[in-house]
């Protein structure tokens, strides 16, 4: 593995392998910082939707033009994170055969042969932040703003997370006052929050005003911890530890 200051660059190819369409997709992220600037382009292309039907790719909540590239520059907070993820990297002798992540690094300014990650599926993961990181940097999309509310028998307390992944900043807000919150941190409270399952049955359009937690996910539904959210294993109690980390944030 070279120095972090002898790398310049890295290209990540993704490959969906056996997954079928609509899902199945390729893409490739190139990233330099040769200049101490970071200049990102990506081309991502979704495949074999020439197989199915329109309405098909329809109601998997797709559309049409799904597939996307840029060129152009993404925040360098992302070159630290970047190499961090690289340094602690092993890899692989075997080469993939259904898919994955192959990774190309830039040394010096000379690009290196193909490596390959054991890790695969934190990078799969990484390469879909860096993914978001450029639809936000684009306006493709806007950030992810979460919703909580605590109601307790003495009071109504609201607040907000809002994951920017452009320049990997949390924005913690309750009534008029912000604060930034650790990235990995936010990291391992966004697993936590998905992993239940939500009864959208039941979801409102707002906030309940009972004694009770709630949250809403940016799609504008409101569901009740531990009657609208709900463990899907009873042996790991994910809401209450859900429960727990937003009532500390609203504590600090």
């Amino acid at each position: 593995m070279p120095k972090q200051e002898e790398l310049t660059g890295l290209e990540i190819e993704f490959d969906s392998g056996i997954i079928p369409p609509p899902y199945s997709h390729v893409y490739r992220i190139s990233l330099d910082w040769s200049k101490g600037e970071l200049s990102c382009k990506l081309d991502l292309h979704y495949t074999d939707r020439d197989e199915i039907s329109e309405a098909e790719i329809f109601d998997e909540g797709f559309t049409l033009q799904d597939d996307f590239s840029y060129e152009g520059p993404l925040n360098k907070t992302w070159i630290k994170a970047i190499q961090n993820k690289l340094s602690e990297t092993k890899w692989s002798g075997k080469s993939l055969e259904e898919g994955g992540i192959i990774l190309k690094l830039t040394e010096s300014g000379v690009q290196g042969k193909v490596k390959i990650p054991t890790d695969q599926d934190d990078w799969m993961v990484f390469g879909q932040d860096i993914i978001q990181a450029i639809y936000e940097t684009a306006q493709k999309e806007a950030p992810l703003t979460i919703h909580y509310r605590q109601v307790t028998s003495d009071k109504i307390q609201d607040c907000s997370i809002t994951i920017r992944f452009s320049d990997r900043e949390v924005i913690f807000m309750e009534g008029d006052e912000e604060r930034n919150i650790n990235w990995e941190y936010t990291v391992q409270l966004m697993k936590l929050i998905f992993t239940p399952d939500y009864n959208y049955e039941i979801a409102k359009e707002n906030p309940g005003i009972k004694r009770g937690a709630y949250i809403e996910c940016g799609d504008g539904l409101w569901h009740e911890l531990g009657k609208g959210v709900v463990n899907i294993d009873p042996s790991n109690d994910v809401v209450s530890k859900i429960k727990e980390i937003f009532s500390d944030l609203l504590e600090e």
